[in-house]
């Protein structure tokens, strides 16, 4: 979790909290505000799990080339050994 998920989820919270506010009051700008404001929420989070599962990718990628390094230098060990 990255900064951008959680700052989206407090969005989102705040904005749901502030449109029922809204709605309960019959302001129908703060309803708007918080809608606004819970969409906000909603892309902030998107966007952070996005980079989280970028960063998951990239991270995979390089564990399986680092395997893959150990196999062909083992390999070339053993062939060497024979």
């Amino acid at each position: 979790m990255n900064k951008d998920t959680v700052k989206g989820t407090i969005d989102d919270a705040a904005g749901r909290a502030k449109r029922q506010v809204g709605e309960w009051t019959g302001d129908t700008n703060t309803q708007v505000e918080g809608g606004a404001q819970q969409i906000k929420g909603k892309v902030e989070k998107a966007w952070g799990n996005v980079k989280d599962t970028a960063r998951d990718a990239k991270n995979d990628a390089d564990r399986e080339a680092e395997r893959n390094r150990d196999v062909t230098t083992t390999t070339r060990d053993t062939d060497r050994d024979r």
